[in-house]
C-alpha cells in the first residue's frame, strides 16, 4: 500500500463475515479482562461479523488464530501494551504480508505516524469503535477512503470524539476473570471485573496522554450498560468491579447513579476507582456515600509532594492538598492508594527521600506498589509537555523504537537512583518479596545516594494487617 492509496487498494472478501476473518488483540490492560476487547467486539457483532480474539497478556502467541484472519485490529490502551503490540505486528505480518493490520487506542493515536511508517495500514484514537466498524465495512465492500476516524498513510484523520451508542460489552470468548487480578482483602482473594462508567477526561495534566487525544472532553457510558455489563460480570464470578474511568469524578452525578442502583442489585460488591486531587477537594461530602455503598479504595495520581513538579505538570494541587485529599479519604473509611512519577525533571533527591518519608510516616507502605517508587516521567510524541519551556534544558531526540522522547536529568545521582531502584524493585518482584521489605531497601539506596544515614524504624510485621489491592501492580 503507497502513501496516497485509498481504502478499496486493500479490498476483501465477503469472508470478513466468517468467524476468525477478523481478529482483536489485547496485549496489556492493567491485569484486567479486557474491556478494549470486550466493547469493540459487541460493535462489530452487533454489525454481523464474528471477531476472534487473544489477550497475549495471559495467553500464549496463538499462530492458528490467525490463519485465516484478514483483518488484525490491536489494541494500545497505554505504553506497555503500544510495545508489545507493535512485536505482535511484527508476527503478523510475518505470516501473512496481506492482512490489513489496525492500531486502536489512545497510545495509537499518539504515534501514528510511527506506527504507519512501520507496516500498521490504519490507526485509529478517541472513541474509535464506530470508526472501526466503519473501516471493517469499508474494506469488506471494497469502499474508497477516507473513513471518518481512521488514520491511513497519506490520509490524516483526527480521533472520534463523540458519544457512540453502545451495545453491552461482548465478554463470552474472552478468557475468564480468573485469568486476571484478583482482589486481595483481609487474607482472602476475589475475582475482578471492570468496566468504564466515562471515557476521556476534563482537565489537561500536561504528562497524561488523554489530553492530546482528547482536548479537555469526556464521555459517559449510558448508566444502563455499565450496569448490564456489572451484571454479566457478577455471573462470571466478581465480588468486585474495578472503574477503570480517567476519572469516576468528572461527572459526579452519572458516577453515583451508577454505584448507587449497583449497591442496591449487589450489596456485597465491592469496588474501587480513580479520582484527581482536586476532585477529591471539590467532592468530599461523597466520600462518605461512596464508602457506603461499597468503595473500599481509590487510587489517585498525587505524583509529587513538590509544588515545583506539580506546578510544571499543571496537575491542579499542591502539596498541601494531597494532605488535605488524605485526611479526606482516610476519613470515610476509604484506602487511599497514590501513585507517583518521582523521577521528572525538576525532582530533587531531597523529593524523592521526602516521598519515602510521607509514604512511611501516613502509614501507607502497604498502599502502594513498589513499582511506583520507580516511574520516570514518560514524554510520548504529541506530549502537552512538548511545549513547555521548562522541559527543554533536559528534552533530548524522540526514540520512536521507545515511544517517547529521551531526556536526562540534571542531577546524574537521579538518573542512577532511577535504574538501581528499578533493578532492585525487578529483583524484589521475581523473588515475591514483602512489599514493606522492598521498601526499606528502596529507603536505605535513597539516604545513601543522598549520602545521610537511613533513620531507625521498625520493620512492619509480615503478618501485619494488609490494605485491600489488586495482585496486579498499577502502571502504564
Amino acid at each position: 500500500m503507497n502513501s496516497t492509496a485509498p481504502v478499496h487498494a486493500q479490498t476483501m472478501a465477503p469472508s470478513l463475515r466468517e468467524p476468525g476473518a477478523i481478529v482483536l488483540v489485547s496485549c496489556y490492560e492493567l491485569g484486567h479482562q479486557p474491556l478494549a476487547l470486550a466493547s469493540p467486539l459487541a460493535f462489530l457483532e452487533r454489525a454481523g461479523y464474528a471477531p476472534g480474539t487473544l489477550d497475549i497478556s495471559v495467553e500464549p502467541f496463538d499462530a492458528e488464530r490467525f490463519a485465516h484472519a484478514r483483518f488484525v485490529g490491536i489494541s494500545v490502551p497505554m505504553h506497555t501494551a503500544l510495545r508489545l503490540g507493535v512485536r505482535v505486528a511484527e508476527h503478523v505480518r510475518q505470516m501473512n504480508p496481506a492482512r490489513h493490520i489496525c492500531f486502536y487506542g489512545l497510545y495509537a493515536s499518539l504515534n501514528a505516524e510511527y506506527l504507519l511508517a512501520r507496516g500498521a495500514d490504519s490507526v485509529i484514537g478517541g472513541e474509535f469503535e464506530s470508526a472501526l466498524v466503519a473501516l471493517v465495512e469499508a474494506l469488506e465492500a471494497g469502499r474508497p477512503g477516507p473513513v471518518e476516524g481512521v488514520h491511513l498513510r497519506g490520509q490524516p484523520a483526527g480521533p472520534v470524539l463523540r458519544r457512540l451508542s453502545f451495545p453491552l460489552p461482548s465478554r463470552a470468548r474472552l478468557p475468564r476473570l480468573k485469568e486476571y487480578a484478583h482482589l486481595e482483602r483481609e487474607g482472602a482473594r476475589g475475582l475482578v471485573g471492570y468496566v468504564e462508567a466515562s471515557r476521556g477526561c476534563l482537565h489537561m495534566c500536561r504528562h497524561c496522554p488523554i489530553p492530546p487525544v482528547y482536548g479537555g472532553r469526556f464521555f459517559v457510558v449510558p448508566g444502563e450498560i455499565v450496569l448490564a455489563d456489572i451484571r454479566q460480570l457478577v455471573r462470571a464470578g466478581a465480588t468486585h468491579i474495578t472503574f477503570g474511568d480517567p476519572d469516576f469524578l468528572n461527572g459526579p452525578g452519572h458516577s453515583l447513579a451508577i454505584v448507587r442502583a449497583m449497591h442496591a442489585e449487589f450489596p456485597a460488591l465491592t469496588f474501587d476507582f480513580t479520582a484527581k486531587v482536586e476532585h477529591i477537594l471539590e467532592r468530599k461530602d461523597l466520600f462518605p456515600e461512596l464508602a457506603a455503598l461499597g468503595s473500599i479504595f481509590m487510587i489517585s495520581a498525587v505524583e509529587s509532594l513538590s509544588d515545583t513538579v506539580l506546578a510544571n505538570l499543571d496537575k491542579g494541587h499542591s502539596r498541601a492538598d494531597v494532605h488535605a485529599a488524605l485526611r479526606i479519604v482516610r476519613d470515610a473509611g476509604i484506602t487511599f492508594r497514590p501513585t507517583w512519577v518521582p523521577f521528572a525533571p525538576w525532582a530533587t533527591l531531597e523529593d524523592y527521600v521526602e516521598m519515602l518519608e510521607f509514604v512511611e510516616t501516613e502509614g501507607l507502605v502497604d498502599h502502594v506498589d513498589p513499582v511506583q517508587f520507580t516511574l520516570r516521567l514518560l514524554v510520548p510524541p504529541g506530549s502537552a509537555l512538548l511545549g513547555r519551556a521548562a522541559i527543554t534544558p533536559f528534552l533530548g531526540t524522540l526514540d520512536q523504537a521507545s515511544f517517547s522522547y529521551v531526556w536526562t536529568h540534571p542531577d546524574p545521582r537521579m538518573d542512577r537512583l532511577q535504574q538501581e531502584a528499578s533493578r532492585l524493585v525487578e529483583a524484589a518482584a521475581r523473588a515475591e518479596e514483602d512489599p514493606a521489605e522492598t521498601f526499606c531497601r528502596l529507603r536505605d539506596l535513597a539516604h545513601a545516594t543522598l549520602g545521610v544515614a537511613t533513620p531507625v524504624r521498625l520493620a512492619p510485621s509480615p503478618d501485619r494487617p494488609r490494605s485491600p489491592r489488586l495482585t496486579e501492580a498499577w502502571f502504564c
